[in-house]
């Protein structure tokens, strides 16, 4: 197998932001989703936004990719969740 090329150098801090409907255990299911990737992922590079009639949230986490295999099986678990909208 080759290796596929990459602009990103790893390990480095990769943000990665997820919206969905503002709704209770949304934040904590995200949340739980990150660390289960990134055990080391620091909730203090976490932010919270709420849209301006509140219906919906945009969290950002700032995670320390290690890997492209990392941020794959992430962006996948955050995709299939039903809570989560979009991640990007």
């Amino acid at each position: 197998m080759t290796e596929q090329f990459s602009l990103i150098e790893y390990p480095c801090d990769f943000p990665i932001k997820i919206m969905g409907r503002s709704q209770q255990g949304f934040t904590q299911a995200v949340l739980s989703i990150v660390k289960h990737h990134a055990p080391d992922f620091d909730e203090v590079a976490f932010e919270v936004r709420a849209s301006r009639n509140g219906a919906y949230l945009s969290l950002t986490c700032t995670i320390c990719a290690t890997s492209r295999a990392q941020l794959d099986a992430l962006y996948q678990e955050l995709h299939d969740h039903p809570m989560v909208m979009m991640v990007f």
